[in-house]
């Protein structure tokens, strides 16, 4: 992570992304993970774990409408849904909306990203209210050893591969998913290119 006087900058192998910095409002290191959140000038309010752009209340939506509204649409009764990570609520929010819905579970690892989201990113994490939701602080692989067909989706809703969520997207973790989802379940992931 690089924040220069007025920017945040995230690097890759062979790119850079920078958003202008208005203002830091948080930044603190968790149990888990760095966590930060500025204001910047175009983009609203921005959350980085570790380094790494996690979203912006600009343009959230689009990836957290289609985490959450594909895999529900394509469930012929999604009652019961599981959403592993999504401590920002954005994921959250959208399961929320379906009204076939009767259960949601969100397992997310790190407490302190589902205060700072609270606080800092109100219109994404709207969905901690909701009357459907139970929230577990675990570790999401200790969370799914516990169930065999519980869920009708699961939603991983995770940072990138690195720090705590790095297990999320290794082949044990898949295996459980398998185990926790009932017959017909769906899963879906964050992906990497």
């Amino acid at each position: 992570m690089d924040i220069r006087p007025g920017w945040f900058t995230e690097t890759w192998d062979d790119i850079a992304v920078s958003i202008e910095v208005e203002e830091v409002l948080y930044n603190e290191k968790s149990n888990y993970q760095d966590i930060l959140v500025f204001k910047s000038k175009v983009y609203g309010n921005v959350l980085v774990l570790d380094g790494i752009l996690q979203c912006t209340e600009k343009d959230e939506f689009a990836y957290h409408e289609m985490i959450s509204h594909v895999p529900l649409f394509a469930h012929p009764s999604p009652k019961t849904v599981l959403i592993v990570g999504g401590g920002d609520g954005g994921t959250l929010r959208e399961v929320a909306k379906h009204p076939e819905v009767e259960e949601i579970h969100l397992c997310e690892i790190d407490e302190k990203v589902i205060e700072v989201s609270k606080k800092y990113l109100p219109s994404v994490s709207v969905g901690f209210s909701s009357p459907k939701l139970t929230v577990h602080i675990e570790d999401g692989i200790k969370f799914m050893e516990k169930y065999s067909e519980k869920f009708d989706v699961i939603i991983t809703d995770s940072s990138d591969p690195v720090g705590p969520s790095i297990a999320l997207f290794e082949k044990p973790y898949y295996e459980l998913t398998n185990i926790a989802l009932k017959p017909g379940g769906i899963l879906c992931c964050l992906g990497q290119s």
